[in-house]
């Protein structure tokens, strides 16, 4: 038997640019059912942290992303994030390729953000604020990019060091870039068009009333009930996107908006599926916020599109 491949952060952003990434999550959300039978994600913790594991099946391949979470390594200079996903052939169950996990996750996250902003950001949409600096900060100024005609981008970061990488990066792209502290977090996200928070705070990151009213944002830094980066008024006025109502019950940004008489997901729109086929009315005059906790079909769908194409 012939061993698997092994693809890399290199090989991975080589062989799948973004907009090949967007373009095959969208196809396998237009197939009826394609994603309903993803198994939730599985959280084991230990004494440093968790082990998330993520299996999935779309025929012809099945995968399983097996990822830890460390909150103490930056501290060390190792990353947060490490793991590896296995993709099999669905009808053998054989594996074929092995991913470095960190770098599939960030793919996959960016990507799934590119898709939900295209459709729920306005048209003129072309100022863009990050906060975070982290590889999900890069990712997404690079996925954004490759389906908005964005020129400025904004970034919000704790570490100036990060923020300074972070500015050479969005320069290489052909973009106006700028960094300021998280004390001036409210001139930046009230300015742009789309923000996109890629952090992990455990509350609020800034005063939704400063957001423009037709801002669209996205959150991804966790997918813990009693997380959020985005404040319970936000969730309220703004039309909400999610993955899937399931995941959403996961999502702190959402359950910790809900209050007496109002559940959880009465706050929600509607979820990618139904964003894809045109069913969410995206109100102007009101934010759009795309809340994602991550789901195993994502990986799945773009390890096997990155396989096709080494």
């Amino acid at each position: 038997m012939n061993a698997p491949l092994w693809i890399d952060e290199a090989t991975l952003h080589s062989v799948l640019p973004y907009a090949a990434a967007v373009a095959s999550l969208d196809e396998v959300l237009r197939q009826p059912g394609a994603t309903s039978g993803t198994p939730p994600r599985q959280i084991v913790g230990t004494a440093s942290g968790q082990v998330l594991l993520m299996p999935a099946e779309i025929p012809p391949f099945a995968g399983v992303k097996v990822v830890t979470v460390a909150p103490g390594n930056p501290a060390l200079g190792l990353p947060r994030v490490n793991g590896v996903y296995v993709l099999f052939d669905s009808a053998t169950l054989r594996p074929v390729a092995q991913f470095d996990a960190a770098a599939l996750t960030a793919v996959r996250t960016a990507a799934v953000s590119a898709l939900a902003v295209d459709r729920l950001a306005i048209p003129g949409a072309f100022k863009l604020a990050v906060i975070g600096a982290g590889p999900q900060a890069r990712a997404h100024i690079t996925s954004l990019a490759a389906v908005r005609p964005l020129q400025t981008v904004v970034v919000v970061a704790r570490t100036p060091g990060n923020a300074q990488a972070l500015l050479r990066h969005a320069s290489n792209l052909g973009l106006g870039a700028s960094a300021v502290d998280l004390e001036n977090v409210g001139q930046a996200v009230g300015r742009a068009d789309i923000v996109a928070c890629c952090t992990t705070a455990r509350d609020p990151l800034f005063d939704s009333n400063v957001l423009r009213s037709d801002a669209t944002i996205v959150a991804v830094g966790s997918h813990e009930p009693d997380v959020r980066e985005l404040d319970a008024a936000l969730i309220r006025r703004a039309t909400v996107v999610v993955e899937s109502r399931r995941s959403a019950e996961t999502a702190g940004d959402i359950v910790l908006a809900a209050s007496p008489g109002v559940d959880a997901g009465d706050l929600v729109a509607g979820d990618l599926i139904d964003l894809v086929a045109g069913r969410i009315v995206v109100e102007s005059g009101r934010p759009r916020v795309f809340k994602s906790v991550g789901e195993a079909w994502q990986d799945l769908v773009v390890a096997a599109a990155a396989y096709s194409r080494v």
